[in-house]
């Protein structure tokens, strides 16, 4: 159904539209902030993830692995 969503005129198309919505001068902006916000996102999420894997792997205080 979707196997062809977006040919090269849809996108030519969104280009269009954005530039006619927010100005050409406002574009270069928008996707510099959009790209340090992934990079803000990626980071957060890789550190979530190292967090979770090595508080996994360490001991818990208090666990009754003596008895």
């Amino acid at each position: 159904m979707l196997r062809n969503a977006f040919e090269p005129w849809h996108l030519i198309l969104i280009v269009a539209v954005l530039v006619l919505l927010f100005g050409s001068k406002k574009l270069p902006d928008m996707a510099r902030g959009l790209g340090r916000s992934m990079r803000i996102l990626k980071s957060e999420a890789k550190a979530l993830k190292d967090e979770g894997s090595s508080s996994a792997e360490a001991p818990r205080p208090g666990s009754a692995s003596g008895h």
